[in-house]
This record gives structure tokens, C-alpha cells and sequence, in this order.
């Protein structure tokens, strides 16, 4: 699964939470296939995690979870936005279970087994009716592999933990987002970032760069990078596999 790039050129974002993963696989695939961005998780907080990162139109959620119970992440979701459209998956069908989901916020529910095509087709009727079939291309959250910055919050995840950057240090990070694998010269950043060319600037922004560096990468597969004589880009992890 490729990570989207810079503004997410529309794409619908689905959270899908399962502890099986060749389930959580399988319906990446399908949700890929259908033009939308999967996020899947494993696990409860995982989710809560990854949704206040990557800001899901829909979440894909199944009842049994390892550590937090279906219900209780469904209810945590809802209280963070209750506009959020939720799938439940359940292996049980008692009418006592649906009730249950849906008087804690779920949208639709799914039986296992399931087909993928009927899951398709639920999402995209929720997201219909919510909406958001179509996210808006302009946006202002920028997603590159598992890192998502949100401009008006100005606040970053990685991986769905949130990343503490100063004001120049969250500028310097929008620049590049918004030109993926580009390679960017010291003199381009000054430009924008600090719409100067004092003297000294080289050095300045070297100590930004290694500052986010530091904060992005730090014990995670690096995507910021060094291009000797040419400046600097940003890329996702994916790229160095």
C-alpha cells in the first residue's frame, strides 16, 4: 500500500480497525481499490490514536477488539466527532449487539462473513449520506506515508503520535509536504519560510532541518533527507524500500 503525497487530491480516508490482519489486509485492498486511503490498526487505541492523526470521513470498526471493546471506541469516537460515520463488523448478529452498537453512535452494521463488494457499498453510502464521498481537494491536511499535518490546527502525527514542532519548525515541514520528494535549496526555504537571505541563512536552515529530523525521525525509518550540493526533500518511507 503507497502512502498518498502532499494535499490528498480528494482522497477519502477510511479508518479500519480489526485484530485479524489478513482481515484489516483484505479490506485495505478493497478500500484502496475503491479510490478512498485505508488506515488500518489492530487494535482500540490504535484507533483513537490514528483518528485524531489522519482525520477519517469513515471508520471501519469491528466489535471485538483485543484491549478496548468495540462499543467503548465507538462511544470515544463519538465524543471526539459525532458527525463521524461508523461500519460495525460483528461475528454476532443477536439483536441485542445491534442495538447496543447503535444506540452508541454506530451508523450500519455488517455480519460476518462478509463480502467486500457489500462492504464497498455500505461505506459509500455512508459517506454519501455524510457528505463526503468526495473529500475536498483544497483540504488543508497534508499526508505524506504515516505523517499527516493539519494546517488549521497546525498540529502533526506520525504514525498517529502527535509531533510538537515550533512555528518555523511546522512552516519549514508545510513547505516540503507541499513538495514531496522534491529536492529543495536552502535559498528556496529562506525564501518562503523566512522570506529572507541574510547571511547566515545556509546555517539556519541546516538547524531547522536537523531540529525536524530529530522530531519526525527520530527512532522511525527516516523520510527526510540530505542531497549533497542540492538541498533537501522529504519522502515516504515506502521510497527506500
Amino acid at each position: 500500500m503507497t502512502g498518498s503525497a502532499g494535499y490528498r487530491n480528494g482522497r477519502v480516508r477510511v479508518l479500519i480497525v480489526d485484530d485479524e490482519p489478513a482481515l484489516t489486509d483484505v479490506l485495505s485492498v478493497a478500500v484502496e481499490e475503491a479510490g478512498w486511503r485505508a488506515y488500518p490498526v489492530l487494535d482500540g487505541q490504535s484507533a483513537l490514536r490514528t483518528a485524531r492523526g489522519c482525520a477519517p470521513h469513515v471508520v471501519v470498526l469491528d466489535g471485538m477488539l483485543p484491549d478496548l471493546d468495540g462499543l467503548q471506541v465507538l462511544r470515544r469516537l463519538r465524543y471526539e466527532n459525532p458527525k463521524l460515520p461508523v461500519l460495525m463488523l460483528t461475528a454476532r448478529d443477536a439483536l441485542e449487539h445491534r442495538l447496543d452498537g447503535l444506540e452508541a453512535g454506530a451508523d450500519d452494521y455488517v455480519t460476518k462473513p462478509f463480502s467486500l463488494e457489500e462492504v464497498v457499498l455500505r461505506l459509500r453510502g455512508l459517506l454519501r449520506r455524510a457528505g463526503a464521498e468526495h473529500a475536498r481537494a483544497d483540504e488543508p491536511v497534508r499526508v505524506l506515508g504515516d505523517l499527516v499535518l493539519t494546517e488549521e490546527t497546525r498540529e502533526v502525527h506520525r504514525a498517529g503520535t502527535p509531533v510538537r514542532l515550533t512555528a518555523k519548525e511546522f512552516d519549514l515541514l508545510t513547505l516540503m509536504l507541499g513538495h514531496p520528494r522534491q529536492v529543495l535549496s536552502k535559498a528556496q526555504i529562506l525564501d518562503h519560510v523566512w522570506s529572507t537571505g541574510f547571511d547566515g541563512g545556509g546555517n539556519l536552515v541546516e538547524v531547522y532541518i536537523s531540529n525536524l529530523r530529530r522530531k519526525i525521525d527520530k527512532g522511525r525509518a527516516p523520510m527526510i533527507h540530505t542531497v549533497r550540493g542540492l538541498g533537501y526533500a522529504i519522502r515516504p518511507v515506502e521510497d527506500g524500500r
